[in-house]
Formats: C-alpha cells, structure tokens, sequence
C-alpha cells in the first residue's frame, strides 16, 4: 500500500492490492512517466486521437434548449467521437503504452459497453489480444455493445457473481489480472483502481476539457460559468473538470444516478451517499452497509451503475472545488428526451443525467450565463432498452 502523496489525492487514492501487483504498478508508472515524457509517444498519441478518434470533438451551440434552460448552453460532443462516445480517448492511450511495454494480451472491463467496444476497437487496430469482463445484467441492457465487440475479435466475458454489473465485471478483470500480471495488460477504463491508474486515466481523458477550454475562448469569448458532466466512475468528468479546476470562476458540477430516488437506498450517488472506503484498488467514497460491506447500486444507466467513484472526485468533493448533485432514472429519461427533441441530438442515459440536471435547474442561471455540458455519449446503445421498457414516446 503506498503511503506517498505521488500515489494519492489528499487522503484519497493509494494501492490496495494484492503485493503480487505492487511491481506491476510500478512498471507501470514507470513506463507512463517516461511516455509522457516522450515527444514520439506525444506525436502517436496525438496523430491517432486526429486520424482515428476524429479529434478534436466539436463544440456545439444549443440554442433552443438554451432558451428553454434560460442561459446559453454549449455541448462537448465526445458522442462524435469513433465508437461514439469518450472512452476511446484513454484507450488509445494505454493501447500505445501496452505496445511500449511489450505487452500483446489486454483485459477490460466495461459496464454500458463503450469502454468495451473502445477496447475491442484499438485492440483490432493494433492486433492486440483482447479480453473484456462485463455483467451479465449489462450484456443483457447493452446486447448491441456485446454484439461489437465480439465483431471485432474481442472475448467477452459474461460475470455471473454479484449484482452481475460493472463492480463485478471490476472483480473478475482485476482477478485475471493477479493470475497473468507477467504478460498481461489491464486497461481501467475510469479513474478508478489502485495508483497511477486514476490520474493516467484522467490525462488521457482531459484532452476533453483542454479543446472544450480553448473552444469556450474562440466561440464564446470567455470561460463557461458552470462544467456539468455525469458521474459513475468518473473519466468523462474529470478529463473535462481537469483543465478547469485552476480557473475559480467556473462551477464544476458532477452530476450522479439517485436511481430510483435516494431515499429508496436504490441508487448510485456514491458522492452523496456513501462513506470513505476501499473499493477496488483505492480508497475513495464508496456505497457501504452497515457492516462495511459494499451496497449494491442502482441506475438505468449500465455506465453509472457503480457503487464507488474516481479517488479525485473524492477529493474535489472534500475540498469544495466541485459540487456532486444526482438525478433520478425517470429524470434522467425525460432529458433524454428533451435534448432528442429540441436539438436533434440523442444522449447516452448516462449523459442523460446531466442534461437533466441542468433542466431541472432552470433558473440557476442568468441569460448571459454560459454552461458546458459533456456530451458523453450516444444514444445508440440504450435505445433497446428504453424502448423494451416502454420509456420512449409512441
């Protein structure tokens, strides 16, 4: 367990893993150092995230959903992105590490699919080996992911255990990961697990917030008063939190599942409900019974259904740089709705929540307001399952 403030954010973060991972860890960190360091791994990195992603991510107005809300509302469209959504933004940039590393054989684990697919896509891209755990709860909500990433030569791995969703797709990843450390590479796909996972994830994802900085200056003239992005493990928020924290002026607001309501105990607001605990590697706010053990969470969304969240966003909670507020399921699908019929863009239910958010705080704002939101994905993935539900208007 590392003691060292490299390895955590204030109190928050660390390794807590089996000794057989700390030389890993440490190959690891070492390796991304040096990467980052590394004018060649930049110009690759770099040189994919433009001919492959399609990067950089256009900044959309929204002008009648705007007008709704009350204040000018900018889009990050990272649903543009190959694969539809951000996940492939820290794929590629692990892909690029494993291949330094020496490292053929990938493990994933995914919840709404996206990171899956993600990985499937640059593991076909760089004929890489590919494994991916998911649950059986998620394959059965996100059957059209399963179908991509097998398409691409991935083995996707039904979890039968737990909740058979994302915490236990984790479980099983970091399990096959203790049994083959020696020729094996893990790609978290959030800002969760054990040192450096968390801050490698978020500086390959905060290529988010740098265009969407820069965009806000060149479209709008200035800074947006508030950043709004949902929050499950936390990758697509903190890469667009991250160029921003330094800039005080601007609200950062990360927006969780309250599912079925918080009062029900049958949610995924990690950040608002939960207590410091160790989940997967770090410590971090995490969902907890009585007895410590884990609660199980709860949200429409395959994406947001976690019972913990990124070290950082503990710390940002701690220190107050960023507000954490959560939405419910039936919210959430309303501004799906809303954004589909007032912009002709149709969000991921995980984005969803922070459309919602922003409606539901109409007011807040005034008209010469400027408010960013993360357009995190799209819409493809969850269409079956909303229309199976009967969610989606005749």
């Amino acid at each position: 367990m590392a003691t060292d403030t490299v390895h955590r954010f204030g109190a928050f973060g660390g390794r807590y893993v089996p000794e057989t991972l700390i030389p890993a860890l440490d190959e690891l960190d070492a390796a991304f150092a040096e990467a980052m360091r590394d004018p060649d791994f930049q110009r690759d990195l770099d040189r994919l995230l433009k001919e492959y992603v399609g990067r950089p991510s256009p900044l959309s107005s929204a002008p009648r959903f705007s007008e709704a809300v009350g204040c000018t509302v900018y889009l990050k469209r990272e649903d543009l992105n190959h694969t539809g959504a951000h996940k492939i933004n820290n794929a590629i940039g692990q892909a690029l590490l494993a291949q330094r590393m020496g490292k053929r054989r990938i493990i994933a684990e995914t919840g709404a699919g996206q990171h899956g697919v993600a990985t499937a896509t640059v593991c076909a891209r760089f004929g890489l080996d590919c494994t991916v755990y998911m649950g059986e709860e998620d394959m059965r909500r996100q059957a059209l992911n399963v179908y991509r990433m097998r398409l691409m030569g991935a083995r996707v791995v039904p979890v039968l255990s737990g909740t058979r969703t994302l915490k236990d797709a984790t479980s099983e990843a970091i399990r096959d990961w203790v049994t083959n450390v020696n020729d094996s590479y893990y790609i978290i796909g959030s800002v969760v697990g054990p040192a450096p996972y968390p801050r490698m994830v978020r500086d390959f994802q905060s290529v988010i917030g740098r265009e969407a900085k820069s965009q806000m200056q060149e479209q709008a003239g200035r800074l947006p008063s508030a950043v709004v992005a949902c929050v499950g493990g936390g990758s697509n928020a903190m890469g667009i939190f991250h160029p921003f924290i330094g800039e005080l002026s601007v609200e950062l607001i990360g927006v969780e599942a309250a599912g079925k309501g918080l009062e029900t105990g049958e949610h995924a607001a990690s950040l608002q409900k939960g207590v410091p605990g160790v989940l997967h590697g770090a410590l971090s706010y995490l969902l907890q019974d009585e007895s410590g053990q884990v609660h199980p969470a709860h949200s429409i969304s395959a994406g947001l259904d976690y019972p913990g969240v990124g070290p950082e966003h503990s710390y940002l909670k701690e220190t107050g740089r960023a507000t954490y507020v959560s939405v419910t399921d039936d919210e959430a699908v309303e501004g799906l709705g809303i954004l589909s019929r007032l912009e002709g863009i149709i969000p991921a239910l995980e984005t969803s929540h922070a459309v919602a958010w922003v409606v539901n705080e109409k007011g807040r704002w005034k008209k010469g307001d400027a408010v960013l939101i993360c357009i995190s994905g799209r819409r493809d993935k969850d269409l079956a399952q909303i229309t199976e539900m009967g969610l989606l208007p005749a």
